[in-house]
């Protein structure tokens, strides 16, 4: 039997599905008809309260809180100045960090010198230069955002916060990854993630959304970023960071990977919705994937419920095919939401092309390096 699992991570939805943009690729802002008997999309200070309570009684040590929605910062500085301060309540000698992912628009001096001050890890929504960014990223009224977002960026910069430019690949922005790159460098912006988009089409629910990335153009995009990425290295240091290809590189030190699409299961943290309802995981908020709320039972039991254990070992089912790869002890067959968009219908990561071209293409300089590194940090004795 699995030991019980501690609280090291909750994603928090403090508003919902709500959001200020309405970004074309967008998969959270239908949730708003989940949540429809909600008048406001709000989380009270008592559910607040409750959240940061029980998430720091059921950790040991250190735990992270990731802010997300909609878009979080539609909850106004004081109420994460209410969650600081309930952390500091409640959680003398633990480690407790924060991440904000978010659009950069309502962000201001103020909402910056909080950030840097409590160290938050700021996930600014920016796909990339003006034509990649503005392409899909758009205001309600169809308006442009990348300038708003990259002055932005470069205000939270200026004022010392942390900040990781995290853009959506689609079937635009994936023709593009150098320019990407090179933009993002340019900016100060050096820690970088890169989130496939693999939705289906709303309205044709057997077909990819015209949005989403093809996997073998998605391949080629990994493999260029990939040899951009090597190419900064300094000796054995990158000196950019890709989550993605750094999260891969534990698994080449027989390290626990830090994406849970990289982890042999899933189910290793839960989500907090508004309403203080609880799910197994971001792609999985429904009826089928709820497993309490915070007013009424305990963050840490629900994190080991059977419900949420077995929604961790199904990552487990996977194809024959995965089964048979090389590359399974690598990937472990992706995150489980894209066998689902996969218009297949096989039971396979539809990404499952673009990670196989990866790992060929890298695995050789992959193994170099782990080998490197072992002798560096006295792994290899």
């Amino acid at each position: 039997m699995r030991s019980p699992l501690p609280l090291t991570s909750i994603l928090v939805k403090p508003a919902g599905p709500d959001c200020n943009l309405r970004c074309r690729y967008c998969f959270y802002l239908e949730k708003a008809d989940y949540f429809h008997r909600t008048a406001g999309h709000r989380m009270s200070d008592e559910i607040l309260e409750a959240m940061i309570r029980q998430t720091l009684a059921g950790c040991r040590g250190g735990v992270s809180f990731g802010w997300q929605g909609g878009e979080p910062t539609l909850m106004g500085l004081d109420f994460f100045k209410k969650a600081v301060a309930f952390q500091e309540q409640y959680g003398r000698g633990l480690q407790v960090s924060n991440g904000l992912q978010t659009n950069g628009i309502l962000l201001d001096e103020q909402w910056a010198a909080f950030l840097a001050r409590y160290r938050f890890l700021v996930g600014l929504s920016l796909d990339g230069p003006e034509h990649v960014h503005d392409h899909y990223r758009r205001t309600a009224a169809d308006g442009p955002t990348w300038k708003q977002v990259s002055d932005r960026a470069a205000m939270l910069l200026k004022k010392g916060v942390e900040v990781n430019a995290i853009s959506v690949v689609s079937d635009y922005s994936v023709h593009y990854p150098e320019e990407i790159y090179t933009y993002f460098k340019s900016a100060g912006l050096t820690f970088m993630q890169f989130i496939p988009c693999v939705e289906l089409d709303p309205d044709h629910p057997t077909e990819a959304a015209p949005f989403a990335v093809d996997p073998s153009a998605f391949g080629t995009f990994l493999t260029t970023l990939f040899d951009l990425w090597w190419d900064d290295f300094d000796g054995i240091r990158p000196t950019t960071s890709i989550r993605y290809f750094e999260a891969l590189f534990h698994a080449y030190v027989e390290a626990p990977p830090a994406m849970c699409t990289l982890q042999q299961e899933c189910g290793t943290y839960i989500v907090v919705e508004h309403t203080g309802d609880v799910f197994s995981c971001d792609f999985y908020v429904d009826d089928d994937h709820r497993l309490g709320n915070v007013m009424e039972g305990d963050l840490a039991a629900m994190l080991n419920s059977p419900r949420q254990r077995n929604f961790g070992k199904k990552k487990g089912i996977r194809h024959d095919d995965c089964q048979q790869c090389e590359w399974l002890t690598y990937c472990w067959g992706g995150c489980p939401k894209d066998r689902l968009n996969n218009p297949a219908g096989d039971g396979l990561s539809r990404l499952c092309p673009a990670y196989r071209m990866l790992l060929s293409h890298a695995h050789e300089r992959m193994s170099g390096l782990a080998e490197e590194w072992k002798k560096a940090n006295g792994w290899d004795t």
